[in-house]
């Protein structure tokens, strides 16, 4: 008996499927994967949702014998919305706990402070949650919305509607600012005069908008206002209850949200915020079997695991977005026949998903993101969101702002290296 003839006897014909003896030998074994995430600090109201989300994708693909045979196995890691913090945990997932992959971080500001770790010790983040873009790494993916997925598309909208003034309001830090550079520069080229753009921040964790929204009331004097919102964490609690106070109804001055989903208006009174937006790439109210299908195992994982808000289980993007990253890698590592980090990044090149939302989603083949479809919802009484608006099919990311001047020269291949803001 030759050497492949017995090798192939011995393990049940697999060399001949395309997977290696070293994948094979590793049958039985578990492949560490890490979930980092804030859960505590001023961003556990959203990323906390994102580490059990992570988790239920995870036990979904044990039950169904794992990975190549292999179970996963979490390493669940808080970085307590501390942005270095984010640095040193990804180190540890990668040189002590030696994962194969990270699916993490909501802010753009914890994202940087992993990216040069994963580029340096070539390790793999899954990032998903929407972000301003101008970065493309060999080492990340992201899930997530880029601007053209999701900024765009509701200042468009909003035009539409007759809005002439407009508020960019966020949270202090690079996601927001970024986002409304490129929001104010198409605004622009629209025909929005400079006066009528009013951009205002404030800290992480803030919570007292009265000034904020008597400002906004004053700005919005004599012509059809609207604010767009890159508010994040905890402060969009304290932002909307204002909003209520001052009596400033959607009718009244619009606020489309890009950070406030499902989760975040859990612990509000939502009647009074009827109408008010959000601009998302899923929405729980999406008809179809396939998010009928999402929200039933989200729901009996959650109240399985008596999670916080078991009685109330709610699905948003991000948590969509997770769920895609987690079944995209896995398919890359059974097209690669291993979890080695370089197989992987070519085995993601053009994998497809079939979203919750419906949609076959597909990671684009050069630069790293998602073709996604773009939703824009008015929140209803119960919380939930009505679609006002979709796009007519998946849109593909543009990492590069058009609208950023010098962007237009820059390709969008990954590289080694982040490329140059």
């Amino acid at each position: 008996m030759s050497r492949r003839a017995f090798i192939k006897k011995l393990i049940g014909g697999s060399v001949a499927l395309g997977f290696s003896p070293l994948a094979v030998r590793a049958r039985g074994k578990a492949i560490k994967v890490g979930i980092l995430h804030s859960l505590s600090g001023t961003m556990a109201i959203s990323e906390t949702v994102l580490k059990d989300a992570a988790l239920m994708a995870i036990e979904e693909i044990n039950a169904a014998g794992g990975v190549m045979g292999m179970k996963i196995e979490p390493v669940v890691l808080d970085p307590a919305s501390n942005w270095p913090l984010f640095a040193k945990k990804a180190r540890d997932l990668l040189q002590k706990h030696h994962v194969s992959v990270i699916f993490g971080c909501w802010t753009s500001v914890s994202r940087k402070q992993v990216l040069p770790v994963v580029e340096e010790l070539n390790g793999l983040l899954f990032y998903p949650v929407q972000y301003e873009g101008e970065e493309l790494s060999r080492n990340i993916f992201y899930t997530g919305a880029a601007p053209n997925q999701q900024a765009i598309p509701a200042a468009e909208y909003l035009l539409n509607q007759g809005i002439k003034r407009f508020v960019l309001l966020g949270t202090d830090y690079g996601y927001p600012r970024t986002t409304n550079k490129i929001l104010r520069a198409y605004l622009l080229s629209k025909g929005v005069a400079e006066k009528d753009i009013d951009e205002r921040y404030t800290p992480f964790g803030y919570k007292d908008y009265q000034a904020i929204v008597a400002g906004i009331k004053t700005f919005s004097a004599g012509a059809k206002t609207a604010v767009l919102s890159t508010i994040n964490g905890d402060s969009n609690a304290g932002f909307y209850r204002e909003l209520v106070a001052q009596g400033l109804k959607a009718g009244d001055v619009p606020v489309i949200a890009f950070s406030v989903g499902e989760e975040e208006l859990r612990g509000l009174n939502a009647g009074p915020l009827a109408g008010h937006l959000a601009s998302w790439n899923y929405f729980m109210s999406l008809d179809g079997a396939d998010n009928d299908s999402f929200k039933r195992k989200w729901a009996s994982y959650s109240q399985a695991k008596r999670l916080m808000g078991a009685a109330k289980p709610l699905t948003n993007d991000p948590m969509e977005a997770t769920y895609i990253g987690i079944n995209l890698w896995k398919q890359a590592v059974e097209k690669a026949g291993s979890p080695d980090v370089d197989k992987v990044i070519l085995a993601l090149s053009g994998q497809t998903f079939k979203a919750p939302s419906g949609h076959l989603i597909t990671m684009d083949e050069k630069n790293h993101h998602l073709h996604k479809p773009v939703y824009i919802g008015a929140i209803q009484a119960d919380g939930q969101f009505k679609v006002v608006w979709a796009s007519a099919g998946t849109i593909r990311a543009e990492p590069w702002s058009r609208y950023i001047p010098g962007n237009n020269a820059k390709g969008d291949e990954p590289v080694v290296k982040t490329q140059p803001r």
